[in-house]
């Protein structure tokens, strides 16, 4: 059987949600003026473009929406890099060497899956000291929907290989999606409820067993 293996970033392989939530709210304060509802929950899509989206047409500034997102975008990147500099990202215990072990088996491949733009997920990987060279990521930059940009990550890592499919994230909004696409999912952390749950990745044989491997 082959396997795929996809990850989430923020607090799955980074510990950076908080931080990202700050740089990201203050971003959409500074272009628009407008305070953003932080109750991710309610909002349709849970990733960077679709909070945004929502935002801008809640507030009836559609005909401006590319332009505010080119805008929100580079405040953005520039807020994180901001941090990063003086408050390097810390990862997701056991995260590395995870991966590293992932890469070295057969018919297994793996893909990363991010709700945020791929330039700000790069810089806290990177600044995490996450090696994910070579690993095929699909974020904002591609769809404002998370079911979408997981089939994107899957279809760049397997192509038309049929794989079966598990997803590490740590929200509601993952666990949604992967019921959604059919995929085994295992929550990181303690922020959702789900049977099939690690604290961290550093009891690998849990994380590989629930990724029957």
């Amino acid at each position: 059987m082959v396997h795929h293996v996809m990850f989430d970033v923020d607090d799955t392989l980074v510990l950076s949600d908080e931080f990202d939530q700050n740089c990201f709210v203050e971003a959409v304060y500074e272009i628009l003026g407008h305070k953003l509802d932080t109750e991710w929950i309610r909002y349709t899509h849970v990733t960077d473009a679709g909070i945004l989206d929502q935002h801008i047409n809640e507030n009836g500034l559609q005909t401006k929406q590319k332009e505010i997102h080119t805008a929100v975008k580079r405040v953005f990147t520039e807020k994180i890099a901001s941090y990063l500099r003086k408050n390097p990202a810390q990862q997701m215990p056991g995260a590395p060497a995870f991966i590293a072990e992932l890469r070295q088996l057969e018919n297994l491949s793996i893909s990363i899956a991010t709700g945020g733009w791929q330039e700000t997920a790069l810089m806290k990987l990177e600044s995490a000291e996450i090696d994910v060279s070579g690993i095929p990521i699909a974020s904002s930059n591609d769809h404002f929907s998370r079911t979408d940009i997981m089939k994107i990550a899957e279809h760049k890592a397997t192509g038309a290989i049929n794989a079966q499919c598990s997803y590490f994230g740590d929200g509601e909004w993952d666990k949604k999606a992967c019921e959604e696409l059919g995929y085994n999912f295992v929550l990181v952390g303690s922020k959702a409820c789900h049977t099939q749950s690690i604290p961290d990745f550093r009891n690998r044989e849990r994380a590989l067993k629930y990724i029957g491997l």
